[in-house]
């Protein structure tokens, strides 16, 4: 057996034939750029994954701005593709010269400017800045429609409220897995669900809101800014749809070694949103999923628009152009694995050699036998701001009481809940609208450990919580199904889902119990009466 990255292979057969598929190009890949990793995964005509590469990386705070370098984004594209290439010779022995289909996603929002030459005009300014506060309240009061600051068209407009230079030269900007699909093939587009991100969308025509658009160019040009709003976007397109092909450059790009061949296809690039919920299967009316990594959502598919207008709700697409109710917290797991690097150094420092995986997973184990409210004890693992709880800025806190139970157990199991706890309140205003779940399933690296995420979130949402095989894989390989949509585009994305990707996937469903509802529900209201204590840590903690 060989297990890699959460790939299992484990008879000669499924070589065999993993082995047939390479060689043929019967096969689809996903990368997806997420906050802490890199991960590219290639599926087989199964949609099982075959091989996979990952890179590490962390944003960096420049300027008083969260970015992530153009050297290290492509550094990291052409190393995790290399991993999962040699992954590839050394399973199958086969050099990877082609592939059926590719796709590519990226963390939503955020904003890539740039000029007629294409040169950057300004670091790109990733989902996690909280800069464009005056631009969420004009442009959402003006839409009607709730406009979070981390939004593309947020970035935007700041910077024309703040009469940055780099506008007058601005030709084009779009979010960073637009940017690099565009480098690969020359085609400036992005797949509905990513754009969603960047400007309100019609779910009728599948395109930018034009409405919006008017007000937002008569909005501009009071503040003097003149160009227009569609010349400056990417065209959008729904899954399924041919959206390009690698050229020389992009094939040189992504393998330098110049095994790779150019002309493959490739598919709209989406949001991490998007493909969180292909992963999922979770793009059909009255499902919902949840993503837990450095940032969590939650998103559930609408039946119908909602009444009333929510600054904490985002309302974005499926990648088939469907709205979607999107819960959106900042924060989530960094905090949890500060604290278990910690954990690690104390390890070595006494010569104990302890493997990441074993820690996390001894840690997170230990965190069951806490008590449901966390035995009193309280943290905010925000380590940027959190626009649900109105905290513009990240101090991860930790707080208790003298006679809190201060222990292992309540200490895991409090980093934990604490993980879903804004996600738990934005969750409270959606059952104003009277949204109905029939389905939710979680995905993400908080769930590798089973049960554990699982039964937490359970009881942080109030509904049973499905987690598949899959979640470790996340949205890597759902960009991956996207790309192997590309040849099954005759069917809708709901039914070539349902049908043929996860025909014989169940899951594993946890249901809260009776005392985790009551022990989670004590723990989040604790957590909003505390929320004043990390306000002031921001005011005392420079």
């Amino acid at each position: 057996m060989n297990l890699r990255e959460g790939i299992i292979i484990t008879t000669q057969e499924q070589i065999a034939t993993a082995k047939l598929n390479i060689i043929d190009g019967n096969t689809a890949l996903g990368i997806e750029f997420g906050s802490t990793r890199i991960k590219a995964v290639l599926i087989g005509a199964d949609f099982t994954p075959i091989a996979s590469g990952s890179y590490e990386w962390e944003n960096q705070l420049v300027d008083g701005v969260w970015t992530y370098s153009l050297d290290e984004i492509w550094k990291g594209l052409r190393q995790s593709y290399r991993k999962m290439a040699a992954e590839v010779f050394e399973l199958y022995g086969e050099n990877l010269v082609t592939i059926g289909s590719i796709g590519f996603s990226a963390m939503m929002h955020g904003y890539l400017a740039f000029d007629q030459e294409d040169n950057l005009l300004v670091p790109f300014r990733t989902w996690r800045n909280s800069m464009t506060g005056e631009a969420e309240e004009k442009l959402t009061a003006a839409f009607q429609y709730n406009i979070p600051q981390r939004w593309s068209i947020a970035h935007l407009y700041q910077a024309i409220l703040n009469q940055e230079a780099h506008l007058a030269k601005l030709d084009f900007f779009t979010t960073l897995a637009g940017y690099i699909h565009w480098q690969l093939t020359g085609e400036k587009v992005l797949g509905i669900g990513d754009a969603s991100g960047m400007f309100p969308i019609d779910s009728k025509t599948k395109n930018f809101a034009q409405d919006k658009v008017a007000i937002f160019e008569k909005l501009a040009a009071e503040a003097g800014f003149s160009k227009k709003l569609n010349d400056l976007l990417p065209k959008v397109l729904v899954a399924g749809v041919d959206a390009g092909h690698l050229t020389e450059e992009g094939a040189y790009l992504l393998d330098p070694t110049g095994t790779l061949q150019a002309g493959i296809p490739l598919c709209p690039p989406e949001g991490d949103a998007g493909t969180g919920m292909v992963a999922t299967n979770s793009v059909a009316q009255r499902t919902g999923n949840v993503s837990a990594g450095t940032s969590a959502f939650a998103m559930i598919v609408l039946e119908e628009e909602m009444q009333n207008v929510h600054p904490e709700i985002d309302l974005v697409t499926t990648p088939a152009g469907d709205l979607v109710a999107m819960v959106h917290t900042n924060n989530c797991s960094s905090e949890i694995n500060s604290w278990v690097k910690l954990f690690k150094e104390f390890l070595d420092s006494l010569g104990l050699e302890v493997s990441m995986d074993k820690l996390y997973t001894t840690l997170f184990n230990k965190a069951l036998e806490g008590d449901p409210d966390c035995g009193g004890l309280m943290s905010f693992g925000y380590h940027s701001g959190e626009n649900i709880t109105g905290v513009n800025e990240g101090r991860p806190l930790f707080v208790r009481t003298p006679e809190g139970k201060f222990d292992l157990a309540n200490f895991m199991r409090m980093h934990l809940s604490s993980a879903f706890g804004a996600m738990r309140i934005g969750m409270e205003i959606l059952k104003t609208e009277h949204i109905k779940i029939d389905k939710l399933v979680g995905h993400g690296g908080i769930f590798k450990t089973p049960e554990v995420g699982q039964r937490i979130l359970a009881a942080a949402m109030e509904a049973p919580v499905t987690v598949m095989e899959t979640a470790g894989e996340g949205g890597a390989w759902g960009i991956a199904i996207l790309a192997a949509y590309l040849k099954n585009a005759q069917q809708d994305l709901e039914s070539f889902l349902q049908q043929q990707v996860f025909a014989e996937s169940a899951g594993v469903t946890i249901t809260p119990t009776e005392a985790d509802l009551a022990g989670y529900t004590t723990f989040v209201k604790r957590y909003e009466t505390a929320l004043p204590i990390e306000k002031k840590a921001i005011d005392y903690l420079k």
